[in-house]
């Protein structure tokens, strides 16, 4: 891209654990070459153990944005993360981040923004985005084999397609009620955005390659109902 250019603005939403802001970040150093403007966003916690990662080089195209859950009674703002958290806690980390959607609406006020890119959770950034006009791109921190997996859950009926990848009777019985409860949860919570005509990109950005996954990425094509694919090795 010429640097000329005016440089596109992003916003980054991964989920609130270390092994999902790690490739959103990598992913950030990448696009801030090609002349993008990023904006990460994740609770204040997060950004105090990632602020020495950003080096000088980065310290002009990647903005960190604070976004702030409510502060629930098991839940300080300390423990607005996955690091060091208590498992039996993760449930209501995940509802906290839930929550903090108006607190993400302020944040869209005040950007300006070509795209958002976000992670599985929350539930609403996809809609909430779509609301103001902004673009959303899906980034999946797994590969293309285990999302393939997880997606066939919902298609019952069919069989997977490639036996190598199989549970034992019981763990897919606890893995797709697993799944079946995460549906319903996700559709319970979501947020319906209003006054809104520009439909959803149905758009999903991998770390792989066609070499190592290509037939889980067109299976992935398949069940997805038109969801398109973009890979990337370079990362």
């Amino acid at each position: 891209m010429d640097s000329n250019q005016s440089k596109m603005n992003v916003l980054m939403l991964p989920w609130l654990a270390h092994g999902h802001i790690s490739p959103f970040l990598e992913l950030a150093k990448k696009l801030s070459e090609r002349n993008f403007h990023i904006c990460l966003c994740t609770t204040p916690i997060n950004l105090k153990s990632i602020k020495k990662r950003i080096t000088d080089k980065y310290s002009l195209s990647i903005e960190l944005v604070e976004i702030h859950l409510p502060s629930l009674p098991e839940l300080p703002p300390h423990y607005h993360t996955t690091n060091g958290l208590s498992i039996h806690l993760n449930s209501t980390l995940q509802e906290a981040f839930e929550m903090a959607s108006p607190n993400f609406c302020n944040i869209l006020k005040t950007l300006s923004l070509d795209l958002l890119i976000h992670d599985i959770r929350p539930s609403w950034a996809r809609p909430i985005a779509s609301s103001y006009n902004i673009p959303a791109v899906h980034l999946m921190t797994s590969g293309a084999m285990a999302v393939s997996f997880s997606l066939h859950m919902f298609h019952p009926d069919d069989e997977f397609p490639f036996p190598i990848i199989q549970l034992h009777e019981f763990h897919e019985k606890l893995f797709r009620q697993m799944f079946e409860t995460a549906a319903k949860t996700s559709k319970e919570k979501q947020v319906i955005p209003v006054n809104n005509d520009q439909p959803p990109c149905n758009f999903m950005l991998f770390n792989t390659f066609r070499e190592l996954e290509g037939k889980y990425i067109d299976y992935l094509s398949a069940i997805g109902e038109n969801v398109e694919l973009a890979t990337d090795s370079s990362m």
